[in-house]
């Protein structure tokens, strides 16, 4: 008989013990995040791949760099028409260069956009961009403008 009372103490906390841990397992509470903000994309500003001519396209070469820890869609790239003289700008011995003779096209690279790496470490992703005959000087071009070096200036857009 003292061993049945004695299995019956024994039992009744184990089990209660149980009872304790499985019901300890849920809760109330609150709690509290913030998305981080994410770092834009730089754009180098761009360069003609060959020398531009009146009347002729060439392409446009730029690096894009991306500091977030994540990779980046450049959905477009456009003029900056905040920067140099509405997004363009020539050297310093071609300023008689009427830049308003240069255009650029909008560019989406057939509508796949650009993915720019993410950063690894303390170095950030790029990637290098080349659009074809995306730059084009007019045929009214003047004369100050043969040999310059441009510069075009873009955004990316998503």
């Amino acid at each position: 008989m003292r061993l049945g009372v004695l299995l019956a103490v024994l039992t009744i906390p184990s089990g209660g013990a149980v009872y304790a841990i499985w019901n300890g397992a849920g809760g109330t509470g609150a709690g509290s995040g913030a998305a981080g903000t994410a770092a834009a994309v730089t754009l180098t500003p761009g360069t003609p791949a060959a020398t531009l001519r009146p009347g002729g396209q060439a392409a446009v070469v730029l690096t894009a760099a991306n500091a977030n820890p994540f990779a980046v869609q450049i959905g477009s790239l456009a003029l900056d028409v905040s920067r140099g003289t509405g997004g363009f700008a020539v050297d310093a011995g071609h300023s008689g260069c009427v830049l308003s003779t240069l255009s650029f096209a909008s560019q989406t690279n057939g509508g796949a956009g650009w993915t720019v790496p993410a950063r690894v470490g303390a170095v950030d992703g790029t990637v290098a961009i080349t659009v074809a005959n995306a730059v084009a000087m007019g045929l009214d071009a003047a004369n100050a403008c043969q040999g310059a070096s441009a510069t075009v200036y873009l955004v990316a857009g998503s």
